[in-house]
């Protein structure tokens, strides 16, 4: 398992205030389902709530496939 270099707080915080914008999703360089989620306010809230189950459990990855862990 490789660690991203992108921050867990902030994804974390995206995700909380902007997820069903898919703000979260833009930061970790995942655009297509980021633009999705933009179209349809992250699929009605269900998107976004797995975002922020995964993020909690330490299993969201970024575009690269490396986990995002807390640190």
């Amino acid at each position: 398992m490789e660690k991203s270099t992108k921050k867990w707080w902030t994804a974390f915080l995206l995700c909380w205030f902007l997820g069903y914008l898919g703000a979260h999703r833009f930061y970790v360089g995942k655009t297509g389902t980021a633009i999705l989620m933009l179209c349809t306010c992250g699929c009605g809230g269900v998107l976004t709530l797995i975002d922020w189950i995964k993020l909690l459990m330490q299993k969201f990855e970024d575009a690269e496939g490396k986990v995002i862990v807390r640190e």
